[in-house]
């Protein structure tokens, strides 16, 4: 079994900060991509950023300059941090990671339960 398990999530004012972590355990044989989606009310889960193995980023464009995912391998854990925060943000964050459990020949997505970040204005 793997679970993530996400932390970091909160309330915090316009132009704020908080940091998000995630961590990956259970059968873990290697982990690919790794990645931060968030989901507002009544709105589509969404791409907020996504890092490779090889440390390869892309962003949103709505949060391009303003929040940082990184990775620490041997830990199985992503971070993502939020600077200049909007109300926009305002949403359920969720992590995700690609994982290949032993013995098995591909990875397999897995999901975070979600943390709440709530931005007001």
């Amino acid at each position: 079994q793997v679970q993530l398990v996400e932390s970091g999530g909160g309330l915090v004012q316009a132009g704020g900060s908080l940091r998000l972590s995630c961590a990956a355990s259970g059968s873990i044989f290697s982990i690919n991509a790794m990645g931060w989606y968030r989901q507002a009310p009544g709105k589509q889960r969404e791409l907020v950023a996504r890092c490779t193995s090889g440390s390869s980023t892309n962003y949103a464009d709505s949060v391009k300059g303003r929040f940082t995912i990184s990775r620490d391998n041997a830990k199985n854990t992503v971070y993502l941090q939020m600077n200049s925060l909007k109300p926009e943000d305002t949403a359920v964050y969720y992590c995700n990671a690609d994982i290949q459990q032993p013995g098995t020949a591909w990875s397999q997505r897995y999901w975070g339960q979600g943390t709440q970040v709530t931005v007001s204005s």
